[in-house]
């Protein structure tokens, strides 16, 4: 083993320690930092796709390094993270994003108490919501030969509003008390310190994860302890175009008049790429735990979210181009001193073999920061797939399955949060 200076605080740290590091996990003599930040980078080889669109249409594309890349925003790769949660945990450890908080409300109030009226549920939810949480509802705008009947009178938020479940059940609870007393309305308004502190305790994973802002209250805000940067390629590309037609089946047949006839009944295009992607995301472990309070569901948590994370498709056309793909190179680091996003190894385009050039100037440029800024990772892992991928071998002693990696960062974040 060999010893190598922390921080750029000198051949020893700031307070006189040196750390011992060997095959790039390090083991401290005495830790410089508790922190626990846990990043995630992968090269994943799309199928031709429209991943995300913009306005007009078109896959999203970014100029970098003086080329156009394809690009996948950050918000597109989130949601379908965010949706996989449901797999791993129960709903009620979950949150909901919407903006129909006063109908989700009412419905609850409904099912706990079946005698309760709509009209009356919904009521008392608008005014638990309004008068008691603070949040700013407004009436949504009628849609187009929307019948009156429907539920276009409900009010709604005037933002999305991400809220737990539990937060809502006990929302529920409240309500249902107030309805008990004499003067509903004047019930909830002077329960409206609890209330706020209800809303304002959210302990969800999810929202703890992702994070809430209400511009207009900032005391309802959570910080947000993942970090996901917009994905793009490796190399410069150049958008493609798809000309497709339709043919109608009855006419083809020759069921009509023009039997026979193949020409096609609809006609369009649609803009597609192919590309290797860098995608990158961090969780702060601390950030995370301090919202949730326990340290055995943060470590659950940081798990989820990188299976989740490099698991994940957007679901943009999907129908149409079947795009479901696995990235090739999964490295996941654990560091406690700061998150790194390591984009600027493919500044320069990288030529054909992509996974193998992008691999290679992936691992450079993560050696290269390491040894300039003394920030290599207290523990790293490599998943990955086929020779292309071997470059990234050097980081660890041998690569790692997704299972066998997702445990040991579980275990990991458990046993230094539980350190603190």
């Amino acid at each position: 083993m060999r010893r190598i200076p922390h921080v750029a605080d000198g051949l020893f740290g700031s307070n006189g320690n040196f750390t011992v590091y060997g095959n790039r996990e390090r083991t401290h003599i005495m830790s410089t930092t508790n922190r626990t930040i846990v990043e995630i980078h992968a090269l994943e080889t799309t199928a031709a796709a429209n991943l995300n669109r913009d306005d007009t249409g078109s896959p999203k594309t970014v100029e970098y390094g003086g080329y156009t890349r394809a690009r996948v925003s950050s918000q597109a790769w989130k949601r379908p993270t965010r949706m996989m949660f449901r797999d791993s945990f129960d709903a009620s450890d979950l949150g909901v994003r919407t903006k129909h908080v006063v109908e989700i409300l009412g419905d609850r109030i409904m099912s706990r108490d079946p005698e309760i009226g709509r009209e009356t549920a919904i009521g008392i939810a608008e005014c638990v919501l309004r008068d008691g949480a603070g949040i700013k509802l407004d009436k949504p705008r009628k849609k187009k030969d929307a019948d009156d009947n429907a539920d276009n009178d409900v009010s709604q938020s005037k933002y999305l509003l991400f809220m737990g479940n539990r937060q809502y059940d006990q929302l529920t609870d409240i309500a249902i008390d107030a309805l008990g007393t004499e003067d509903p309305a004047k019930t909830v308004k002077s329960n409206k310190k609890t209330i706020k502190q209800i809303v304002m305790n959210d302990r969800s994973i999810d929202v703890a994860m992702f994070g809430r802002m209400v511009a207009d209250d900032t005391d309802l805000n959570v910080d947000a302890a993942a970090q996901v940067a917009h994905a793009i390629s490796v190399q410069a590309i150049e958008p493609e175009s798809d000309f497709f037609t339709a043919v109608d089946d009855k006419q083809d047949r020759g069921d009509e008049d023009g039997a026979g006839d193949a020409g096609a009944a609809m006609i369009g295009q649609v803009e597609f790429n192919a590309a290797t992607f860098y995608r990158y995301a961090n969780v702060d472990a601390n950030r995370l735990n301090d919202t949730l309070g326990d340290v055995a569901a943060t470590a659950k948590a940081v798990s989820v979210f990188v299976r989740s994370f490099v698991s994940s498709m957007p679901q943009g056309k999907s129908n149409s181009f079947a795009n479901g793909t696995l990235p090739d190179l999964i490295v996941v680091n654990v560091r406690d001193t700061q998150a790194v996003n390591l984009v600027g190894a493919f500044e320069r385009p990288v030529e054909p073999d992509y996974v193998q050039h992008a691999t290679e100037a992936l691992v450079k440029r993560e050696r290269d920061f390491d040894n300039v800024y003394g920030i290599t990772p207290v523990k790293t892992w490599v998943v990955r797939i086929g020779q292309d991928t071997e470059a990234a071998d050097s980081l660890v002693e041998s690569p790692s399955t997704l299972k066998e990696m997702l445990e040991g960062v579980e275990q990991v974040v458990a046993s230094r949060l539980n350190q603190e």
